[in-house]
């Protein structure tokens, strides 16, 4: 089970959201490549960013943050990015750049034929985001619930070739409820492929049915405002991770 510090930037500083909410930002630094370091000493094996700007104007807005970002680490672990991924030409500046592997999100939903083009150009680099309310996938920065369920959705992007699908429940993101195992389980059992759980993550308890979720497809979790407010400890929880999956 690997825990992906989530590195969320508004306007070049590291915030968290709650609900997704842009108007209740808390923000933990405004040096986010040295945050991104940070995590990466605490035993990080792989980072989450997300341009948040980008993900509500539907194209980069924190290019700068997100080159420091990778220069500061982009050599010794792998870096995932979401947010305003809109076109072929962003991926490939972003690939370029350094990123290990893009997150497309809204676009997956309003032009599936993107994902499938998406994953011919730069196979085995592509992962769908997955935003979900009470099941039905959302859009544009979750400004927009759809009628689409998220199930159904990941089944489609898996046919296409991502390689993996990260399922974001919006009602526990970054409110310190726990994570929805159930939901995330039923997800990668629809779909076959990796997925990584986001949203919700408080505590070691959280860790542990998560690696009881291992077997059914559930290979990761991205954590964010617990790692920040001190209720996880990162290292701690990678450690007891590893051991509940050896």
């Amino acid at each position: 089970m690997l825990l992906i510090p989530a590195i969320d930037l508004k306007d070049g500083n590291c915030v968290r959201l709650r609900q997704g909410l842009m108007e209740d930002a808390t923000v933990f630094s405004d040096q986010p490549a040295d945050m991104a370091s940070h995590w990466r000493q605490q035993g990080a094996r792989r980072l989450h960013l997300v341009d948040l700007n980008g993900a509500f104007a539907g194209e980069p807005k924190n290019f700068p943050a997100i080159r420091e970002i990778l220069a500061a680490v982009a050599a010794d672990i792998p870096v995932q990015l979401g947010g305003g991924i809109r076109d072929l030409a962003t991926i490939e500046k972003y690939l370029t750049l350094g990123l290990t592997d893009v997150i497309i999100g809204t676009a997956a939903v309003k032009n599936p034929a993107f994902v499938r083009e998406a994953c011919r150009e730069f196979a085995g680099h592509i992962i769908v985001g997955i935003d979900a309310k009470d099941g039905m996938a959302a859009i544009d920065g979750w400004a927009t619930v759809t009628e689409h369920r998220a199930a159904d959705l990941g089944r489609r992007f898996a046919d296409d070739g991502v390689n993996s699908i990260i399922y974001t429940d919006i009602g526990r993101d970054g409110m310190m409820s726990g994570v929805n195992i159930d939901a995330t389980v039923k997800l990668a059992e629809a779909v076959g492929i990796p997925v990584i759980a986001s949203g919700g993550l408080t505590d070691l308890n959280d860790i542990r049915a998560l690696c009881a979720a291992e077997k059914d497809g559930v290979t990761g979790a991205i954590t964010g405002r617990a790692i920040y407010e001190g209720s996880i400890d990162f290292a701690q929880a990678q450690r007891l991770a590893d051991s509940l999956g050896e």
